[in-house]
């Protein structure tokens, strides 16, 4: 037998053999881990609904995970109700604490159940664990449904869209596939699964491309700054060739000119840019 076995055995016989608690004991337990942080009225309190833990955790065996995991995330659950209960509302703790077990429970599933991240919305999470229940249900019918049909009726009953229905459906049909899988070829030849998934890397070529002609613009650039004096060149490399451009009113103060005039002599410069940038690319084509 194995060890997580004995210690799910563990874990129900100990459950079994915590005594009940009558409403006012429950109560009393309540409020002396609230007001005073009574630590032993604290297990008093847990160790009696570990019951409820257990029922709660085996709703959820089909999903595939171990029973063992399931009942620690309830027991996690459970501490929280313990730490947010209010026993002035009068409300049974088994009543509060169902709600934070079985959450506790399905935000582990969420996380653990697929490698693939699946939507965190209430819509979201209804549709992951009542789709197997709706969808059976409705197959039951006398009316024969098609997949669109038998999708756009758990849509209305979910709240969510007809789309989202069918993606939920296609990762309950299946389980994860690794993209080191072999895939064995028509000839025996094999490959893994990932050398059949489309990169959305450019080609060699386009890059080899790309990388030229930058490379030539570049050049083209710097050629063509050369027909700048001194103080039309400083404004360009300022206000264009920076990350962070200067102002013209920095520019102003730092050359003792108004930002009006350093304006006028940034627009003259780009003019000049263009001329000579034009003609380069006219030498080049020719």
């Amino acid at each position: 037998m194995s060890d997580s076995n004995i210690s799910r055995r563990q874990i129900v016989r100990a459950a079994m053999k915590a005594p009940y608690l009558e409403r006012d004991e429950e109560r009393d337990l309540a409020i002396a881990w609230k007001e005073r942080k009574d630590q032993q009225a604290l297990h008093r309190l847990t160790s009696a609904h570990m019951r409820l833990v257990i029922s709660i955790a085996a709703r959820f065996r089909h999903f595939g995970l171990s029973m063992n995991d399931l009942i620690q995330e309830g027991h996690v659950g459970l501490l929280e109700a313990a730490a947010r209960f209010e026993p002035e509302r009068e409300v049974r703790f088994s009543t509060y604490a169902t709600w934070w077990i079985r959450a506790s429970i399905q935000d582990h599933i969420l996380r653990n159940w697929s490698i693939v991240r699946g939507g965190t919305s209430s819509a979201q999470k209804s549709l992951f664990f009542n789709l197997r229940r709706l969808r059976a249900r409705l197959s039951r019918g006398s009316e024969t449904l098609d997949a669109p049909e038998l999708y756009d009726q758990i849509a209305q009953a979910i709240g969510v869209s007809t789309a989202d229905v069918a993606l939920m459906d296609s990762r309950l049909s299946g389980p994860d596939t690794s993209l080191n899988a072999p895939i064995i070829e028509s000839d025996g030849s094999s490959a893994d699964r990932q050398d059949f998934i489309a990169s959305d890397a450019p080609l060699q070529d386009e890059t080899v491309g790309e990388h030229i002609d930058g490379e030539r613009w570049s050049g083209w650039l710097y050629s063509a700054l050369s027909v700048l004096n001194e103080r039309e060149l400083k404004i360009v490399k300022r206000r264009r060739l920076e990350d962070e451009g200067a102002t013209l009113e920095a520019l102003g103060q730092e050359l003792g000119i108004s930002k009006e005039r350093v304006r006028q002599i940034e627009s003259r410069a780009l003019e000049k840019l263009r001329t000579a940038l034009t003609e380069e690319n006219r030498t080049y084509m020719a």
